[in-house]
């Protein structure tokens, strides 16, 4: 036996080894069936694989009709059967039994006609057994149909992303969108009211109330304060007040537009209440750390007019809002100029220093009545009204304390609620609530009883 020859026989061991444990995994344990390679017709002619040479020379199995067990390293016969018993995990062997036995059905067989095979040729053969050896039954291919019908393909997909792409739309375009669906002429009053809710929604960040100005959304609205329908005039104003808060770019384009005038306007005629309720918060907002508009806000008489919304009947609501912004704006300016407290801390601060110096709210306040009025609110039953009207009259002290002193009906007001307050504190404590809220109360009383010692 030449070398080759060796070589030859042990490339066929490992592709009989190949094609039969796909097929035997294929079956049951007692239905195994063997790969045969069929012997050419000319056992004289050499079978040439390749120039490479094996020096190792094999021990050559002696199959018999009977099954005998191979040993590690032996080469099998050509014609030879093969199997492998999944019980044992041993291969065995055994001449065929007849010439056709086995080969029908047979995939990725060598080449039988020939004893000498090239390289491409074994390549050819061990890709048909690689295509055969993963054919999906009808089963398979059932489970797998089911399982794709579940999922949508992914081009599908990428094109639906797309759609949702094109149609979704930045807040700076459903901005414009909104204020062309405000001033078309086609608008219902309805849809007019509907888009100036969607906008009251998005002006609230400060980047959106900003571009807002830009497409001109800020003077359509401050036009709309002088509208025939109170509707119309309630939602701008709520719009505008939205825009304004916290927000110094609007508030100084508020002012430039005339926004201060109209809704001084708007408080000071005939409105219904949601109306010069909206209008009260759009001026609180513009006011707020905006010195400038402070001092605008007492030359064009805003303390009459918030006066006179006071003292008019069924508005006691108004009431609360007014001495609120009252009370914010006196403790805005102290903490600015006596505690330095800005809350916004940059390059414009010595201007605003001058320009809350310039804003004499305090005297105005007393020379407008402010001290006799705000002790009206200790009159209700509410504690939160309460609370609002003893930290204006504590805020108020400076110019009104002398006329505090020598009102008794103020003095005897806080006795009754100091007596009311302290049952009240004792009761929190009794719960474990040391800080509560009705002990904070007390102590606002009892701070105002001492100013008036």
């Amino acid at each position: 036996m030449t070398v080759k020859r060796r070589f030859l026989k042990k490339v066929l061991l490992v592709l009989s080894v190949l094609l039969c444990v796909p097929r035997c995994l294929s079956g049951t344990g007692a239905s195994r069936s063997a790969l045969m390679v069929v012997e050419g017709s000319e056992p004289d002619e050499e079978a040439q694989v390749s120039d490479d040479e094996d020096p190792e020379d094999l021990e050559v199995f002696q199959p018999t009709d009977q099954w005998q067990e191979l040993r590690p390293g032996q080469a099998v016969p050509a014609g030879s059967h093969v199997r492998l018993d999944l019980q044992t995990g041993k291969r065995e062997a055994k001449l065929q039994d007849s010439p056709g036995e086995g080969e029908e059905g047979r995939q990725g067989t060598v080449n039988t006609e020939s004893q000498t095979f090239t390289a491409q040729e074994l390549k050819k053969a061990l890709k048909h057994f690689k295509e055969a050896a993963v054919v999906p039954t009808d089963e398979e291919k059932e489970a797998a149909e089911a399982l794709r019908a579940q999922f949508r393909p992914l081009d599908e997909l990428k094109r639906d992303m797309e759609v949702l792409g094109m149609m979704m739309e930045t807040d700076f375009q459903i901005m414009s969108r909104l204020l062309q669906q405000f001033n078309s002429s086609a608008a219902s009053l309805e849809e007019r009211v509907s888009a100036l809710r969607e906008l009251e929604y998005l002006v609230h960040q400060v980047d959106n109330a900003q571009d807002f100005i830009t497409i001109g959304g800020l003077q359509l609205v401050i036009g709309t304060l002088n509208s025939s329908e109170p509707v119309l005039q309630e939602h701008a104003a709520l719009v505008l007040g939205s825009s304004l808060s916290s927000n110094p770019v609007v508030q100084v384009e508020s002012v430039e537009g005339g926004a201060l005038q109209k809704l001084l306007l708007l408080l000071a005629t005939e409105q219904p209440l949601p109306v010069k309720k909206k209008a009260l918060f759009a001026m609180a907002s513009l006011l707020r750390h905006f010195p400038f508009a402070q001092q605008r806000f007492l030359k064009l008489g805003g303390l009459q007019v918030l006066e006179a919304l006071f003292l008019s009947p069924g508005g006691a609501s108004l009431r609360v809002r007014a001495v609120t912004l009252l009370y914010d704006m006196i403790v805005e300016k102290e903490l600015i100029l006596q505690h330095g407290l800005d809350p916004v801390p940059d390059a414009s601060h010595e201007a605003r220093l001058r320009q809350y110096s310039q804003v004499s709210l305090l005297p105005q306040l007393a020379e407008r009545g402010w001290c006799g009025l705000v002790p009206e609110l200790l009159a209700s039953p509410e504690h939160d009204v309460r609370e609002k009207a003893l930290r204006a009259l504590l805020a108020m002290m400076p110019p009104c304390q002398e006329l505090y002193r020598g009102d008794r009906a103020l003095a005897g007001a806080l006795s009754l609620l100091q007596e009311q307050y302290q049952g009240l504190a004792e009761s929190e404590r009794g719960f474990g609530d040391e800080d509560g809220y009705f002990g904070e109360l007390l102590g606002l009383v009892e701070s105002m009883l001492g100013k008036l010692q």
